[in-house]
């Protein structure tokens, strides 16, 4: 089975030579989202080798790579694994299922890291950071070798924002709505409206805190926000940001499950 998604990638940028495929003649076997999740990031620890540095990514679908990185270590398929953890909530998965962890200050250098992604858009840009770990993320991420995104197919779309959904910015809580405001300024003529995140979600009242102590601003969008690194650019220039949600002209390989297989796409 195969979907590939050369029209959505373009071929600039990108090798699907790396795509699965059989005949067309296979009637497809329908997944569940979850199962879906589970294909790409099976895939995506094919990549991974005895004695790597492995970033460990956090969510529903970096759960499964973890798992699966846990199961070949104890099998003795991989070993000499060190893990560096993306967040809390995957330190404790990681140390329940008995993955050797590490951190940037032992191993500054890390190999490969395997993580979701909220969006991708053609380019390869990701939206990161609606589960709350954007910049343990993208500071692990940062520094590795080889970053590779496992999604599945609903996470595609044309522009970043384009989902409709949250696109976070993790911000410090001193005055957080005078924050808010200067970023929805920022972007009025993208019609972008900033939410505070509350750790009981929509119906909660207290403000989500991050694994750092911070708030995060949530900000929808109506209209394609324009250049991402002018976008990045501006935001991190606004005092009291600590860190946002895209994730620009890092993923090196895109994994995307569809219910009618799994592309891997490389960045040339």
């Amino acid at each position: 089975m195969a979907v590939a998604y050369p029209q959505f990638f373009g071929t600039k940028k990108v090798d699907t030579s790396l795509m699965v495929s059989s005949s067309s003649s296979v009637s497809p076997v329908i997944l569940s989202q979850d199962e879906l999740k589970k294909v790409a990031a099976y895939k995506a620890v094919e990549f991974v080798e005895s004695g790597m540095v492995v970033g460990l990514g956090t969510g529903s679908t970096a759960k499964h790579a973890v798992d699966k990185i846990a199961e070949l270590l104890h099998s003795g398929k991989l070993k000499n694994i060190v893990g560096i953890p993306t967040s809390k909530i995957t330190h404790e998965q990681a140390v329940s299922l008995g993955i050797p962890l590490s951190d940037l200050n032992k191993h500054p250098i890390v190999d490969l890291a395997i993580d979701g992604a909220d969006e991708v858009d053609p380019q390869m840009n990701l939206v990161k950071g609606r589960g709350g770990s954007l910049l343990r993320e993208k500071m692990v991420e940062a520094a590795t070798k080889k970053f590779i995104v496992i999604v599945d197919e609903s996470k595609l779309v044309n522009y970043i924002g384009g989902s409709g959904l949250a696109m976070p910015v993790e911000i410090v809580p001193f005055c957080w709505e005078f924050t808010l405001k200067r970023l929805e300024m920022l972007f009025i003529e993208a019609g972008c409206v900033g939410k505070l995140r509350t750790a009981g979600g929509s119906g909660g009242e207290e403000p989500y805190v991050t694994d750092n102590g911070n708030y995060i601003i949530d900000l929808y969008f109506k209209k394609d926000m324009g250049d991402l690194k002018d976008a990045s650019d501006a935001i991190l220039r606004l005092a009291g940001v600590v860190e946002h949600g895209m994730f620009i002209d890092m993923a090196t390989t895109v994994i995307v499950a569809g219910k009618l297989g799994v592309s891997v796409t490389n960045k040339l």
